[in-house]
């Protein structure tokens, strides 16, 4: 049954063995077929034959239940996932314990999470005889709290609480998401001063939240003041929120001001920048004829150890650029351990094959003489070798 990518010619086939051959499947060849029908194409022949096997007094394993649950968060079919979840909570092979934090917290990161699903997931949990961990506890209340149902956070608190859990920095610091998401930046506000009053010092933890959760409100400038505090606060950022603003804002139309504060943080915050964010800032700035500050920050990169990302440059001066701007990406990657002859051939390469022999053959009258003769190169033009271009020195 290794036909998972083809669910319906597994199905035929476990039919055909069934009617044709008289075979009597078991509880193996049961649980092989429902591994494979356990994904969105073929959720409902999935369920309707979980349906026949227990008809047949055959139940999931635990590898068969696994597989299916990890197919079903992977494709966000939570509800599927959930009742699973259950189904095997009343059979003989129960789910492994981690099993109810991963759902959970499936459940808990989704945009709209779903409420519902997460109390029915948690209630069938306890009936089994179980409890909440403090890590548990934490999922439910970031769900809630992610849901904007604060009056539920606050009950949920007072059970943790009960149960012998105190709210602490990542307690606090979901509650301030919510809040921000909400755009009740007042309440955030007072929850900081009730964390810090508690002896709950803020930390980069707790910032980020407040941070994202102004992002996701919309709340661009509020959020950028909220960087400003946290370092009054002698709170540093990390490379890990700075990504985060900076897709944030260029999501949203807003690169330039990405731009100044990606600069600002690794120039004056010493923030060692992760290679994503390099990348993806460098692709929008490029995308938008922005080269000045797409140099800039190739040079950053280069200086931080990073591999030099010439692709978007390489297809944007191929297109709309000029020769200057070709020699300029040189000059930018020149020191580097990057092959320049590959470079050269690239952004030849890419002109003519855009069309544009003219800036081709510009750029080509800029570059060292050991790359204007080359036979790799002048084949791409279709000059010959004595050509006037080849000999210029």
């Amino acid at each position: 049954m290794g036909t998972s990518s083809v669910p319906f010619e597994g199905l035929g086939f476990f039919r055909w063995v069934e009617e044709d051959q008289e075979y009597k499947h078991n509880a193996v060849t049961y649980n092989g077929v429902v591994k494979v029908l356990g994904q969105e194409e073929s959720i409902g022949e999935f369920w309707s034959m979980v349906k026949k096997m227990a008809s047949e007094g055959h139940d999931l394993d635990i590898e068969a239940y696994i597989k299916v649950s990890r197919q079903l968060q992977d494709s966000n079919m939570m509800k599927d996932a959930v009742e699973l979840y259950e189904l095997m909570m009343d059979s003989q092979y129960k789910p492994p314990v981690n099993s109810f934090l991963v759902i959970l917290r499936n459940l808990s990161i989704a945009n709209t999470p779903d409420l519902s699903l997460v109390f029915r997931v948690v209630k069938k949990f306890e009936a089994m005889g179980n409890t909440l961990s403090k890590s548990e506890y934490d999922r439910i209340h970031r769900t809630l709290c992610n849901a904007g149902e604060f009056d539920k956070v606050e009950k949920i608190v007072e059970t943790m609480r009960s149960a012998g859990f105190k709210p602490d920095n990542v307690t606090y610091s979901q509650l301030v998401f919510g809040l921000s998401k909400a755009k009740k930046l007042k309440e955030a506000c007072k929850v900081l001063d009730e964390m810090e009053a508690r002896g709950c010092v803020p930390n980069i933890v707790t910032w980020s939240y407040i941070i994202q959760g102004l992002l996701k409100a919309g709340e661009f400038d509020t959020a950028l003041t909220s960087l400003k505090m946290m370092k009054v606060k002698e709170c540093a950022a990390d490379a890990n929120l700075l990504g985060v603003l900076v897709h944030s804002l260029c999501s949203n139309e807003r690169a330039k001001a990405a731009y100044t504060l990606f600069v600002e943080m690794v120039e004056k915050d010493d923030i060692k920048p992760q290679q994503t964010t390099y990348k993806h800032l460098i692709e929008i700035l490029v995308g938008e004829g922005k080269l000045k500050e797409a140099f800039k920050l190739l040079t950053l990169m280069k200086d931080g150890s990073f591999p030099v990302f010439t692709k978007p440059f390489v297809s944007f001066i191929s297109k709309r650029g000029t020769a200057k701007d070709a020699c300029e990406l040189l000059k930018v990657i020149r020191f580097t351990k990057f092959p320049p002859f590959i470079i050269y051939f690239q952004v030849v390469e890419s002109f003519v094959k855009e069309g544009r022999r003219f800036e081709a053959k510009d750029f080509l009258y800029k570059c060292p003489i050991y790359i204007r003769k080359s036979n790799d190169i002048l084949r791409l033009l279709r000059v010959p070798k004595t050509d006037n271009l080849a000999a210029a020195s």
